[in-house]
């Protein structure tokens, strides 16, 4: 199993980003025949970029078409995954779940860059009393689960969609400060790294943080010398995020179109092809399991001697005993279900666009003092946003309200076809989150792909645990660097 740590590793023996940044052979423009990278013609600059480098942990996942919602009858009749033709965008995906170790790091670097705060690494401890149960003797994984090395490689739980949500953003910034350092475009000195004084990648592109530096990139403006890196260079990786709800069906599901018919021929209802939980690929793995779920009532495992399962409750994120899917992810159906990005409506399969599908956005726009310049660090060093005015939403014409979880809602858009009233009729607010998959704990009925169920972002149970995605810029075809 790899570790965060190993994963860090991985990028700094990979290969160096393809930036040069003594090029002065970049040609000219050929809208106006100015020449490119000299200060003579005004020092625009254009530099060799060969694609996006594949980040720590991730698989790629190659965007195309699939048949979002339910394979299966509607057994809890929510009628809220309804068959719908939807296209998503290449993205990479963690191979597997967030593991207690990965976790563990994070919390490691909380707990020393704001020491004189402890109360930021205390928000970020994941719930270990959701193990508690009324009638089950669960205080094993009580005391040991989160911290005891033989659940190490074991997927993080108690965590909830706020939690999950912090740990990308961190995740982001060390993995972009890692290719800096790697680079050497700047010092890794953690010393100096206390409170708010952290590499932080929007506040360091918006020149509020200053690292350590150890070198820096030719200037070409004229009576420039030197200046650092730039979104321009391709250099620094787009955020860690949790996925969208069709992003996180689409890679469980892992369709693939054989390469003589661009057609996909079978409609699965796990993520493996047929109509059965049982492997039969090989006589050693015949009648073993395809997923870590419960069989029926008090049965988790199988019998001893044989089990067909191996897990009572979670096991490892990177379990050999269940196969990847087509994709390569681990366990995307069972061991654990996972957080995704969407706020929960019941009919959002109807009212989402046909590309890139998402329910959940809300723009806002950088704080500024009073001069008009960006120039505000929150507590722990990141950038601070305010909500977009009216005048501001006046301006445009693909939408006229910043917030727009609540499309279609009747409270939020009283001018358009009342859908169902939020929070009014029903217990469904703007805190509740997607989350997707069978878990541990549950039946197979929960491990189609298509079926979804919310929680409170706020929550956690033991069953709930997160991976993270990245966008894929550029082409949708390419794998990406190794």
């Amino acid at each position: 199993m790899k570790t965060l740590s190993k994963f860090f590793l991985f990028g700094l023996l990979g290969a160096s980003v393809m930036y040069n940044s003594s090029c002065n052979k970049a040609g000219k423009s050929s809208t106006t025949g100015w020449k490119y990278n000299d200060a003579k013609w005004g020092g625009f600059e254009k530099h060799k970029f060969k694609e996006q480098e594949t980040g720590p942990g991730l698989i790629f996942v190659e965007g195309g078409t699939f048949t979002m919602g339910s394979a299966e009858q509607d057994l809890t009749y929510d009628h809220n995954n309804f068959k719908r033709r939807l296209s998503v965008s290449s993205f990479y995906m963690d191979e597997t779940e967030v593991s207690n170790f990965h976790y563990l790091e994070y919390l490691h670097w909380l707990m020393r860059q704001y020491v004189d705060d402890p109360t930021v690494h205390t928000k970020a401890l994941p719930d270990t009393l959701v193990w508690r149960n009324k009638l089950s003797y669960n205080e094993p994984y009580v005391l040991y689960y989160l911290r005891h090395p033989a659940y190490r490689d074991y997927p993080v739980v108690g965590v909830s969609w706020v939690q999950a949500s912090e740990y990308c953003k961190w995740r982001t910034d060390r993995v972009n400060e890692m290719i800096m350092v790697r680079e050497g475009f700047i010092n890794l000195d953690i010393q100096k790294q206390t409170g708010p004084e952290n590499f932080n990648t929007e506040a360091y592109l918006l020149g509020l943080y200053t690292p350590s530096v150890k070198k820096e990139l030719r200037d070409y403006a004229p009576g420039a010398k030197t200046r650092s890196v730039r979104m321009e260079d391709g250099i620094l990786l787009p955020s860690y995020r949790l996925p969208t709800e069709a992003e996180w069906e689409y890679a469980a599901g892992a369709y693939k179109s054989a390469g003589f018919n661009e057609n996909i021929d079978i409609k699965r209802i796990y993520p493996w092809n047929g109509l059965t939980l049982r492997r039969s690929d090989t006589e050693k793995t015949r009648g073993k399991m395809y997923a870590n779920y419960t069989r029926g009532r008090g049965d988790g495992a199988g019998i001893a001697g044989n089990l067909n399962d191996g897990a009572l409750y979670t096991t490892l994120v990177k379990d050999k005993r269940y196969l990847p899917n087509d994709f390569g992810l681990f366990h995307m159906a069972g061991n654990v279900s996972e957080w995704t990005k969407d706020v929960y409506r019941p009919l959002s399969l109807e009212d989402v666009t046909g590309f890139n599908a998402y329910r959940g956005n809300e723009y806002k726009k950088y704080k500024k003092d009073a001069d008009g310049f960006i120039s505000e660090k929150d507590d722990l060093g990141r950038m601070v946003y305010v909500d977009v005015t009216e005048e501001d939403n006046a301006k445009r014409r693909n939408y006229k309200k910043a917030d727009n979880i609540g499309y279609k809602d009747e409270l939020a858009y009283p001018d358009i076809e009342q859908k169902y009233e939020y929070s009014v009729s029903s217990l469904i607010d703007n805190a509740a989150r997607v989350y997707k998959g069978g878990s541990w704990a549950d039946k197979a009925y929960w491990l189609s792909p298509g079926n979804r169920r919310y929680l409170d972002q706020d929550q956690s149970t033991a069953t709930i645990g997160f991976r993270c995605v990245m966008d894929r810029v550029g082409d949708m075809t390419k794998k990406g660097k190794k």
